[in-house]
């Protein structure tokens, strides 16, 4: 309690001495973020989507296709934003651009979303891992670095349960079948007294391979149920 307190006093002197500028238009930041009011509202918020893995759908319908032919490993899917401009510009930034100012922002958002979607609140958030070479080159992990706020503010712990232990190439550059090989078997559960209910946590989600062998590899280790939160989700 002590360190939030420490924590909020630290951020509004910062705010006094360095008033929060939008991070997309240098306008004033409003709320105490480095986002302007104009910025928040040009934000793609995903609200037709699939519950279970939250592809942003043309029609509300209770799953999409490829859910409806493949059950996920997941049980839901939690994501605020689709993956667009302008939000794009902000997850580039903190995935390549050592940018922790956007990943804060980005958090504070998704925490609103989280209020007003009312949420499951697991027992553990679980941020997807990075190998440690890619670790050593970027220097952070960009969605532990998501996993943090939202820890603070919901009192939930993060577990870092689930490692990568095997490099992969990057997906971006494969195929469907390629992106499901290039992830089969990278990932492991190390430690023991699993939760039952945990959310992997990550910035964004494309296809959703990566998500889905995490997912897959926590639920053969005993984790009863497991949750995806990630920023944003792109359009099939």
């Amino acid at each position: 309690m002590k360190t939030a307190f420490l924590v909020d006093g630290l951020r509004h002197l910062q705010f006094a001495v360095f008033p929060p500028r939008c991070l997309l238009c240098s306008a004033p930041g409003e709320d105490g973020r480095d986002l302007c009011g104009g910025c928040v509202a040009d934000l793609p918020r995903n609200r037709v989507c699939c519950a279970r893995c939250a592809l942003p759908l043309k029609s509300a319908a209770a799953l999409c296709g490829e859910c409806i032919k493949r059950e996920p490993p997941f049980a839901a899917t939690f994501a605020p934003f689709e993956y667009a401009h302008p939000l794009d510009l902000l997850l580039v930034r903190l995935k390549f651009a050592r940018n922790l100012a956007a990943g804060r922002v980005l958090a504070q958002l998704a925490l609103d979303a989280f209020v007003q979607d009312n949420v499951s609140t697991p027992q553990a958030l679980v941020p997807v891992p990075l190998h440690r070479d890619r670790l050593r080159e970027r220097g952070y992990n960009q969605a532990l670095e998501l996993a943090r706020p939202f820890s603070d503010a919901l009192g939930v712990p993060v577990r870092e349960i689930l490692v990568r232990r095997r490099a992969t190439a990057a997906q971006s550059d494969l195929d469907a079948a390629a992106r499901r090989r290039n992830v089969r078997g990278a990932f492991a559960v190390v430690g023991d007294d699993l939760p039952a209910h945990v959310a992997l946590v990550d910035d964004d989600m494309t296809t959703g391979t990566t998500i889905r062998e995490c997912a897959r590899v926590l639920r053969r280790a005993g984790v009863e149920r497991v949750d995806v939160w990630v920023l944003a989700r792109a359009r099939k």
